[in-house]
This record gives structure tokens, C-alpha cells and sequence, in this order.
């Protein structure tokens, strides 16, 4: 009984913000007042905001741009990672093991010490505030988590196989895209909805490596929104923004929840 109370309470407490959100957002822009934060207005003007929010922040542009970035680089990252494992695990490449090590490496740094090189470097290339220098960087952050988990799943996956289809007069790509690539899909799948959200959700990259708001990423021009508060932006502006805006992860996930397990319970074989 006493555990139920706090796993209960605690509960509350971690929906707390969410439904700080959720009435906000949906309250009038002229009504918001902090003292009343807690409680519901009565009105629901959620659809309302977030067109405000749209005209005042050109959001069109930006989401634009994040489902280039969100559906473009995950299909590059994971077909990158899938290469990299059944070159590594089923080619048997030399030093393979090192060669992981070399690709999954760079995760162990964080992203903000990545930030100050990326944007020098991205400055004297020409690619800083272009979608292509965008998808490059996320493909980029997407191939080690591929690489990681279709490295696992073709470690599962009989070599025989391989071997009949050599002996059947196969090449090693037709092998990979006509045998190897399609038994995999359920594991591609799920680092696809994984990186999807990643993306989606990105800021850090984008305040970093973006400037105008055809390029930006959609959460690059909330937090925008969100520091012109004072300047008149109404909170309830902001707040529907970033809630309508996150809706495509969270109806992604949920229809794909069960996939989404079965293939990461695959590439942990």
C-alpha cells in the first residue's frame, strides 16, 4: 500500500510539467498569468496559438526542413550502419573489431565538444547554414547507433548463409541488399523511429550550425520564439508551438512501439 502511494506521488510529480503544458497551451494568449498557472482557463485556443505561432515565427519553413533532415539522414545513417556491420561481421574485414571501435568511438565525447570545431570547420567549407551541411552532420551522428546495433544482429545470423549465396554465384552487394538488408529490417526499423526523434528534437545543432529559417530546424525556431517572450510573444504561444510540433514523435512512437522494441530486442542478439 505504502509503496502504490509513492510510486503514485511520484507519478504526479514527474507529470507535473506536462500538464503545466498542456493547460498553458491551450489557454488564450492574453489570459496567461503565472500566479494562475495551475489552473485551467476553460477555454481551448491550443490550435489558435500555434497559428500564431506560425505567422509570427514562419514555422512552415523550419518543419520543412526538419522532416528533410529527419526522414533524409536516418535512411543514410542506418543504411551507412548497416553496411559498416555486414562489412565488419559477415565480410570479416581485417582489424573489424578496431574499425568498430573507430566508428562507435566518437560517441563517448559529448556533443557540446563537438560544437566550436564543427562550426570552424563548417565556416571554411561552405556548408554552415545549408541543408546539406544539416544532413551531413546527422547522418553522421546516426551511423555509430546503426553500426552498434546491425553490427550485433549480423553476429546472429548464420554465415551459411552467406556462403550458399556465394556459391549460388552472388555478389557481396547483391548478398547484402537482396538477403542481408531485408532480414535486418526489423532492427533498421527501430534505429530509423530512434533517430527520427533524435532529429526531430535536435537544438543544439541547430543553434549551432543554422542561421536563416529556411535551414533551421523547427525546434531551433521555437526556442527563437520562446526568448521573445518579453518582447511580446505571449507564453501560451510558445508553449502550443512546442506542443503541436512534438506530436509527430509521439504518434511515430506509439504506432510503432511494438516494432520498435522487437527490432532493438533483435539488435541486442
Amino acid at each position: 500500500m505504502i509503496r502504490r502511494a509513492v510510486l503514485v506521488v511520484l507519478g504526479l510529480v514527474w507529470l507535473g510539467p506536462t500538464y503545466l503544458l498542456l493547460i498553458n497551451a491551450a489557454r488564450p494568449a492574453g489570459s496567461y498569468d503565472p500566479g494562475s498557472a495551475w489552473v485551467p482557463s476553460g477555454d481551448f485556443a491550443l490550435f489558435e496559438n500555434f497559428g500564431r505561432a506560425l505567422e509570427s515565427a514562419d514555422l512552415t519553413q523550419s518543419l520543412a526542413s526538419t522532416a528533410l533532415y529527419s526522414f533524409v539522414s536516418p535512411l543514410l545513417g542506418v543504411l551507412v550502419g548497416a553496411l559498416a556491420g555486414y562489412t565488419i561481421v559477415v565480410l570479416r574485414l581485417k582489424y573489424g573489431f578496431w574499425w568498430f571501435l573507430l566508428i562507435f568511438g566518437g560517441t563517448i565525447f559529448p556533443s557540446q565538444m563537438l560544437l566550436v570545431p564543427l562550426f570552424v570547420g563548417y565556416s571554411d567549407a561552405g556548408l554552415y547554414d545549408s541543408r546539406l551541411g544539416m544532413i551531413l552532420i546527422y547522418t553522421a551522428i546516426n551511423v555509430p547507433l546503426a553500426a552498434f546495433v546491425l553490427r550485433n544482429f549480423y553476429s546472429g545470423v548464420a554465415f551459411s548463409i552467406f556462403e550458399a549465396a556465394r556459391m549460388d554465384g552472388a555478389s557481396t552487394w547483391r548478398i547484402f541488399w537482396r538477403i542481408y538488408l531485408p532480414i535486418s529490417a526489423s532492427a533498421l526499423t527501430a534505429v530509423f523511429i530512434l533517430e527520427f526523434t533524435f532529429i526531430w528534437n535536435d537544438l543544439i545543432f541547430g543553434l549551432t550550425l543554422t542561421q536563416t529559417e529556411e535551414v533551421r530546424p523547427v525546434m531551433t525556431a521555437i526556442a527563437g520564439l520562446m526568448t521573445d517572450v518579453y518582447a511580446g510573444t505571449p507564453v501560451p504561444v510558445g508553449l502550443a508551438a512546442g506542443l503541436v510540433v512534438s506530436l509527430p514523435t509521439v504518434v511515430l512512437f506509439l504506432a510503432t512501439q511494438r516494432l520498435f522494441a522487437r527490432g532493438l530486442s533483435l539488435g541486442s542478439v
